[in-house]
Parts: C-alpha cells; sequence; structure tokens
C-alpha cells in the first residue's frame, strides 16, 4: 500500500530527529554484497525483448541481501503479450494479474515471479543499461537511480529503507544521476530526496 504523501513526510521528519551518525549497521555488514538464493534468468526465455530485474532482488546489488519470496522484473508493456507466450511456452504458470500493472507467474520448479509492465518514458533507456549492469548471479538489475525512482513511486515503508540503505552507499556523481532523474520526473519530492540521502550517508558513519 502506497503511503500518502504527507505520512511519508512525517515519517522521514520523525527519522530525521531521532537518527544519529553511526547509529546504523556496521560498515562491514551495510557493504557486503551476496547473492545467495538464486533465481531464474530469463536472458534465453525472453531474447531478444529487454527485461531487468527490480524490486527486492535487485537491491542486493546496492545494499546487503534481504530474504525475499519472488522474483519481480519489468517489461516493457507493449511487449506484454510477447513475453506472456514466451513464458507459457518455457513451462511457466500463469497466476493473475497484478493491481500495479503486470502479471503473477509460477516458474516450473515452483518460484513466484512478478512481471511489471512498465510505460514510464525512461524505461527503455534503464532496460538498455541494464544489461551491462548484473550482479553476481548474471541477472541484468535495473540501475540504480531508476531503481530509487520505481520505490519512491511505490511508496511503502519497506521501500523508503530501501532507498535510505541504497543512496547511502554510493557516491556524488550517483547521487546526482538520481536528482537529475528526480528533477524531471517528480521535482515535487525533490525535498524528501535528499532527506533520504541524509538518512542514508548517517547510517553509513561508523
Amino acid at each position: 500500500m502506497e503511503l500518502p504523501k504527507t505520512i511519508r513526510r512525517t515519517l522521514i521528519d520523525m527519522a530525521l530527529r531521532r537518527q544519529r551518525s553511526g547509529t546504523g549497521s556496521a560498515r562491514k555488514f551495510l557493504t557486503t554484497r551476496t547473492t545467495r538464493l538464486i533465481w531464474p534468468d530469463f536472458t534465453t526465455i525472453l531474447k531478444p525483448l529487454p527485461w531487468a530485474v527490480v524490486g527486492a532482488v535487485a537491491t542486493r546489488l546496492y545494499m546487503p541481501e534481504r530474504t525475499t519470496q519472488d522474483l519481480d522484473i519489468i517489461i516493457r508493456f507493449e511487449d506484454r503479450q510477447k513475453v506472456s507466450r514466451k513464458l507459457k511456452l518455457a513451462g511457466f504458470v500463469y497466476q493473475g494479474e497484478l493491481n500495479i500493472g503486470g502479471t503473477s507467474w509460477m516458474t516450473p520448479n515452483n518460484k513466484m515471479v512478478d512481471v511489471l509492465e512498465g510505460k514510464e518514458a525512461w524505461l527503455s533507456s534503464a532496460l538498455a543499461e541494464a544489461q551491462t549492469n548484473r550482479d553476481a548471479q548474471g541477472l541484468p538489475i535495473l540501475p540504480l537511480p531508476y531503481l530509487v525512482l520505481m520505490k519512491f513511486q511505490a511508496g511503502r515503508i519497506q521501500d523508503l529503507s530501501d532507498i535510505t540503505r541504497m543512496l547511502g552507499q554510493v557516491d556524488e556523481a550517483q547521487l546526482n544521476i538520481t536528482r537529475a532523474l528526480f528533477a524531471e520526473y517528480h521535482p515535487q519530492d525533490i525535498e524528501d530526496l535528499e532527506s533520504l540521502i541524509v538518512l542514508g550517508q548517517l547510517e553509513m558513519k561508523n
């Protein structure tokens, strides 16, 4: 469930008041990158259609891996019918429609996969960049600025937590790319973005 802007701002302000430099997790933990959970690779199945990993699995490239029950990938909305046919041919079982736009599938070895269908103007560029932005398993991961934008739009508490932790660990160049993306697509929320950056940097000061 997406948080209303006023509630999001209240939560961010509360965190800013309470968080102190160096009170987060140990730096060694925060900078650890793992791929303990192995997920399906759709490269062969969906070829030549572009796709990328988003959601919790994507975050493990930018922060410590956390447990999740399913894999989220994103495709272009115009590819939805082609993707559906390819998944069925590969033995995936259709589970239903997603409220946020997309479909849910069960893999042949009983793993859940949510296929999000994006219409965003930036999506084609993001998917192209993802092909050279891979995690240790070799999965194409949505580049950080776009992942942050997606999670901000989703607006759940866990998404805000992920954004904070990821942005606290990147350099100024990456932060500026993220700022530019927000300036173009979410200019009304630049202040919230800056607050999340500050919270992430405070956590890293151990």
